[in-house]
Parts: C-alpha cells; structure tokens; sequence
C-alpha cells in the first residue's frame, strides 16, 4: 500500500517537474533573465518547489529509515555511536586548536571580512576550526591507506 501512495506521489511530483521543464524552454533564457531582473520568478517556480517538495521527502525516509535500522539493530547503534563520538572529538580538537584572530594586511584592512565588516572573531575561529577538522581528517585517511596498503603487502 505505502509503496503504490509512493509511486503516485512520485509521479505527480515528475509531472510537475516536467510541466515547468516545458514552461522553462518554452519561454527562454532571455525572458526568463529578464523576468529575474523584475523580480519575477513565477516562471521557475514550480521547478524549485518540486526539487525541494523531492528533496524533503528523500530525506524524511532516509532519516526514517536509518533510525529504524539503527534501533533495530543494536551492535550498528554502537559503531555509529562510536563514529560519531570520535568525529565530534575531532571537531572539538579542531576548535581548541583554531586561532580567532582576525589578521590586519599591510594597508590596515582586516584579511576575513563580509562586505565592509570584519569577521568577527567566533566567524574566524569557527572557519579556521573547520580548516583544521578537514586536515585532520584527511591525515587520518592517509594514514589509514597506508596503513591497509602495509598491511596488504604483509599478509601476501
């Protein structure tokens, strides 16, 4: 039953996909440029709202479905647990680590900024936590290659 409800929704969704697909070529780019100009965005529209209805629906079952695997399954909830638990450690290492220092170039203008304001500092921190966190990371990558690679050649 919820597999048929599914189909139909899905289909209504894809046929008003490919109604404002029609709409969208049919009118051109330049009509279209011109109408975003004005503030006229009712041409693509419908296009936007069936990506985003497609999307919010993609990502309830998903969330649906991988917490239900996840309860049912109580050896997966303890390595995902351990997952996240080592990944939020990485993200706190990477915070303490980051600096929050907006630096000042040599014609006295702050490097990080948003428009004609400075970052402000947690902006800056925030950032250069998340440089971190991915440096992390990608050594932990690394590291475990090369590790499996080793391991690989070893047990031949």
């Amino acid at each position: 039953m919820l597999h048929k409800v599914l189909k139909i929704v899905a289909a209504l969704i894809s046929l008003l996909g490919i109604v404002s697909l029609v709409r969208i070529i049919s009118k051109g780019d330049d009509a279209i440029d011109a109408a975003a100009q004005a503030g006229d965005t009712a041409i693509v529209e419908p296009m936007a709202w069936a990506a985003y209805i497609m999307l919010g629906l993609v990502l309830v079952f998903v969330i649906v479905f991988v917490l239900k695997n996840l309860f049912t399954n109580s050896a997966g909830l303890k390595n995902t647990l351990i997952g996240v638990g080592a990944f939020v450690a990485v993200l706190v290492i990477a915070y303490v680590l980051s600096d929050n220092e907006n630096p000042i170039m040599n014609d006295g203008k702050y490097l990080f900024k948003y428009g004609d304001k400075a970052a402000t500092s947690n902006e800056i921190q925030m950032s250069g936590a998340g440089l971190v966190a991915f440096y992390i990371l990608l050594a932990l990558a690394a590291i475990t290659m090369v590790f499996s690679g080793v391991k690989k050649i070893i047990s031949k």
